[in-house]
């Protein structure tokens, strides 16, 4: 970069109104800083004069609000009823600014057009890169001059902050496209699965919300395994049944103190055995000393703090849940207390001032003095950190930036989180804690038993770590060879006992074990159960699933697709990952992946029974009107032709084929009135065009069709299949009376059936209609058809095969 010359004028863009204020202040040093109002509000203009490796600069630093577009499907696909949810694995999509962020981008668009620099703030994560080739969209859409700059900081204080502007860098576009593809793929998964299963289970009361009719059960792809761990832990414990168990314990009381000693064999499950092993050793209860060793015992103290052990540790301490600890540790970062909180690194790289980081801690009146007692050489207190083996490559470990002993504006857990990162981070660069530990065994009558005792040497990391313990049990002195009588010698029963329910701790670490999510994104996954009311968290925080996330998990699991284990997610996130380091590109990661789950949708819906049974074991389903499905493609409408005709029940019952338009588009098929159930299969039909034209497995009743004909039958209602239209011959067309038209013994005696299914109609002399809903005057007039209705009821209607017997 040349130095010298004349300014210029570079816009500085940030992720949040509070870091843009920030790095401005650190910049300028709140000297000759001009402050105007942008567009929003909210986001405020930041002028000030600044010199980047000798080069004058006028800075103009904004922000935005997180992330400045949003991805969705283009108009035709976005409402429920639009279209067959399979087609949104295919669907187009864009990115677009919505209209709560529009004041951001006007003010991005005016600033960038004077300025020939363009340099991003934006948090240094995947998340934020991709927030920054958003920021560079808008901008170079009204500037394509704009010179690319990134600047990757982990704190806002002074050090950090001129250093990453002083050592800018290119923005990394494997970051950005790893978030465009778990954001493409999420979107496709989440609205198929969601749209599918609410539409599917519409009909059903779910006692926790107040308006079933306007509940969405939404489907994640991070979502969904997290509670299935929930799910399967609650099962675990469903299915635990209880088993006695005995076991012998012997304990030995002198002058020094008691010695509880346990049995090796553990417990047996077999009482005689148990008796009988208990009687010899009553018999001869002489203990001998078999074994006596001494070791010296070492706790070591915990790694660099990563996302996820800060909010497993907040969890266990504080009972605080990960969202709230990731919303107090932002607030901890933005003011410059404690490093970047999103990070997977649990290892210090060996430029890190660590010596720097304890000495700004040595004025706290808590842990001050140890801090002092660390930078002492000969307390001999030191110890470089050990490595968890983790390092994302963007940000350290998190600790403290600045020291602080509690602000006027905090809370209580402001206070208890900086506590702990400062405690934390005192621990893992110090001795660890030495005891000495003595185990003794004995043997009484063949049978061995053992205890053990422990002396704590020296505490060390401990004295500051206050959140953990190492209790120290002190042992009489044995020998080899001693022999003694016991004190006690006992044969006690107990049964066995299932594990408890996850706590947010176990949550996030089966979590992170299974590759769900990011150290970013999983407090949000977690939220989400809750929020949508899939699991609830006790006063322990331990997850248990409500009824409607178990009966989803159930239907799931009963259909043989295990949507709800770790598998597919975490090979997803697996993919992501090596997208972001430049190994398999979006585009390859995006097809295999969507093609996988599309296959795996498909699968599901023509299992959809399962979903329904394992739904009918919690919740009650209505009937009547609402009982109608939204229904499975069968085919393009041919009137419309936007959108698709769909297999669903009409008002009384009946099953047909109607566009998902209606009732601006009215096209409707209807089926012969002997089908009992229908299904629309993945086959399509060879013959009739424009396809595709699925099959349809059908079910007859019995007694309503001809000797001769099956009561199942794979069929097409596109014309080409002889055996519906003779069945429609035969048997009509299934009835159009609302079925609050209907008599109440209409479908119990058949021998009192409604007139209009006894009179043959005066067109066709066919049975099963009325002749105003004769099939053939909805197909048979040519003007009628070529208007696209039926002069009568204003509905629309392809009558199968109407062409072969008119």
């Amino acid at each position: 970069m040349a130095g010298g010359g004349r300014p210029i004028n570079v816009l500085n863009v940030a992720e949040k109104p509070s870091v843009a204020k920030s790095v401005a202040g650190i910049l300028s040093k709140n000297q000759g800083l001009r402050i105007r109002e942008g567009r929003s509000r909210y986001n405020k203009i930041y002028e000030f004069n600044y010199s980047i490796r000798g080069q004058p600069c006028h800075m103009l630093m904004t922000s935005v609000t997180g992330h400045l577009m949003e991805l969705d499907f283009d108009e035709r696909y976005r409402k429920w009823h639009s279209c067959d949810p399979a087609d949104l694995y295919h669907a187009p999509v864009r990115k677009h600014v919505p209209e709560d962020k529009k004041d951001i981008k006007k003010t991005l668009e005016e600033e960038a057009r004077r300025c020939q620099w363009l340099v991003l703030w934006l948090d240094c994560d995947r998340e934020g890169e991709n927030i920054a080739f958003e920021v560079i969209e808008v901008c170079r859409a009204v500037n394509c001059h704009l010179v690319l700059r990134r600047a990757r900081f982990s704190a806002l204080i002074d050090r950090e902050i001129h250093q990453a502007v002083q050592n800018l860098v290119d923005p990394n576009q494997w970051f950005a496209d790893a978030v465009d593809a778990r954001q493409e793929i999420d979107l496709r998964i989440g609205a198929s699965f969601t749209r599918f299963q609410t539409m599917l289970l519409k009909n059903f009361h779910i006692d926790s919300v107040t308006d079933d009719r306007n509940l969405v059960l939404s489907y994640g792809p991070c979502q969904f395994p997290t509670l299935g761990f929930v799910v399967e832990r609650y099962w675990e414990i469903q299915a635990h049944e209880s088993e006695e168990f005995w076991t012998i314990n012997c304990s030995h009381k002198s002058e020094e103190g008691t010695a509880t000693f346990s049995w090796m064999r553990g417990h047996l499950f077999d009482y005689t055995s148990a008796v009988i092993i208990y009687e010899m050793c009553v018999q001869e209860p002489t203990a001998t000393v078999t074994k006596v060793r001494q070791q010296e015992k070492l706790k070591y103290p915990p790694y660099p703090l990563s996302t996820i052990e800060l909010e497993k540790r907040a969890s266990r301490y504080f009972r605080m849940s990960s969202e709230h600890t990731m919303k107090v540790a932002e607030d901890l970062y933005q003011a410059g207390f404690i490093s970047y909180p999103r990070t997977e690194t649990d290892s210090f790289s060996s430029g890190t001032n660590l010596h720097g980081i304890v000495q700004e801690q040595i004025g706290h009146p808590d842990w001050g003095p140890y801090a002092q007692q660390l930078l002492d050489h000969a307390a001999g207190l030191w110890r470089n950190p050990g490595s968890g083996g983790h390092d994302d490559k963007a940000h350290p470990p998190i600790h403290p930036t600045k020291f602080s002993s509690g602000e006027s504006r905090w809370s209580q857990d402001h206070y208890k989180l900086y506590e702990l990162v400062v405690r934390h981070f005192l621990a893992c660069v110090s001795q660890p804690a030495v005891g000495a530990e003595t185990i003794v065994e004995i043997n009484i009558a063949g049978e061995v038993f053992s205890t053990s005792g422990r002396v704590i040497l020296a505490k060390n990391y401990l004295d500051v770590y206050r959140f953990e313990s190492w209790g120290g049990l002190v042992i009489p002195t044995y020998v080899h060879g001693q022999q003694f009588i016991p004190t006690t010698l006992t044969l006690d029963s107990g049964v066995t006992r299932p594990p408890p329910l996850l706590s947010e701790a176990d949550l996030l670490s089966c979590m992170d074990k299974a590759g769900i999510g990011t150290d970013a994104t999983m407090h949000d996954h977690i939220k989400k159960l809750l929020d949508r009311f899939y699991a609830i968290k006790d006063a322990n925080t331990r997850f248990a699933p409500t009824n409607i996330g178990e009966a989803l998990v159930m239907g799931y699991d009963d259909m043989g697709y295990e949507l709800w284990k770790p598998n597919l997610r975490s090979m997803m996130e697996s993919d992501m990952k090596e997208v972001s380091v430049g190994n398999k590109s979006k585009a390859d990661v995006l097809a295999n992946c969507l093609q996988q789950m599309k296959a795996c949708f498909l699968d599901a819906r023509l299992k959809k029974v399962k979903l329904l049974e394992a739904m009918g074991i919690f919740f009650e389903r209505s009937g009547g009107e609402e009982q109608q499905a939204a229904g499975e493609v069968v085919r393009q409408c041919g009137i419309c032709q936007e959108s698709n005709m769909v297999l669903k029940k009409s008002r009384d019952g009946n099953l047909m084929v109607g566009c998902l338009a209606f009732p601006q588009c009215r096209n409707a098929v209807w089926l012969p009135g002997s089908v009992s159930e229908a299904a629309v299969t993945t086959n399509t039909c060879n013959s009739c065009t424009p396809g595709p034209v699925y099959l349809i497995q059908f079910k007859f009743r019995q007694h309503e069709i001809p000797p001769g004909f099956n009561v199942n039958h794979l069929g097409c209602i596109g014309g080409c299949d002889e055996t519906l239209r003779q069945l429609i011959e035969i048997c009509g067309t299934g009835s159009r009376i609302p079925a609050r038209g209907r008599g109440p013994t209409a479908s119990s005696n058949n021998g009192q059936q409604s007139n209009h299914r006894q009179r043959a109609c005066i067109y066709c002399q066919q049975m099963g209609h009325s002749s105003s809903d004769c099939p053939s005057q909805f197909s048979g007039s040519r003007n009628a058809r070529a208007n696209g209705m039926n002069p009568q009821s204003g509905m629309t209607a392809e009558v199968l095969f109407s062409h072969h017997f008119l």
